[in-house]
């Protein structure tokens, strides 16, 4: 980074009043604005925003005199001022790129009802398949009682079968359904089932 000279003796503006410190900025605003620009502008690629942080950078200045120990480099303090306004700028544009980035709020929703219709159809296939692998006897039990609500007792009586054995048909349904869910093969599911 480039070094800054201090300004002379006659530029210096902490041993002087507030009217020689606005006299001494407006000296440092005709003499070195334009290279103020553009070393802010070599930073930001904007000339428009470099502009806007040269004239922040002179305000911040003339904010001075009521800080205690006012900087006796004022072309010194200037630069460092744009640089560290132009810095803020850069982190701002940083961040407003990665918002412009994200999709509007209604699409990420859409987007993740549309995967979750997706996964749900999938489950969906995977249950009906498994459920139409059960013998009739456990498919319809289910059905009375998961799908249609039905009582224990209510689907006994449907079924012709004591309640303690629709339960049976039931829960055995449910962990092949379980079983065929976690990945497991027809075969070791309904293996497992009966044991």
């Amino acid at each position: 980074m480039k070094r800054f000279e201090p300004l002379s003796g006659e530029e210096r503006s902490d041993e002087a009043g507030p009217q020689t410190r606005a006299s001494a900025l407006s000296s440092l605003f005709s003499e070195h604005n334009r290279t103020l620009v553009r070393f802010i502008n070599a930073r930001l690629r904007n000339e428009q925003e470099a502009n806007e942080i040269a004239q922040e950078a002179y305000v911040k200045m003339l904010q001075l005199d009521r800080c205690p120990g006012t900087p006796s480099f004022m072309r010194h303090y200037l630069f460092r001022v744009a640089e560290n306004l132009a810095v803020d700028r850069i982190r701002q544009r940083y961040a407003r790129g990665r918002l412009d980035q994200l999709t509007s709020l209604d699409d990420l929703f859409q987007e993740a009802v549309a995967e979750r219709t997706v996964l749900a159809g999938e489950e969906l296939a995977l249950l009906r398949a498994a459920v139409a692998e059960l013998p009739e006897k456990y498919r319809e039990a289910f059905r009375l009682i998961k799908l249609e609500d039905e009582s224990f007792p209510r689907a006994a009586d449907l079924m012709q079968l004591s309640e303690r054995m629709v339960r049976k048909y039931v829960s055995r349904a449910l962990l092949y359904i379980r079983l065929r869910r976690e990945g497991s093969s027809a075969t070791d599911a309904w293996n497992k089932v009966q044991s």
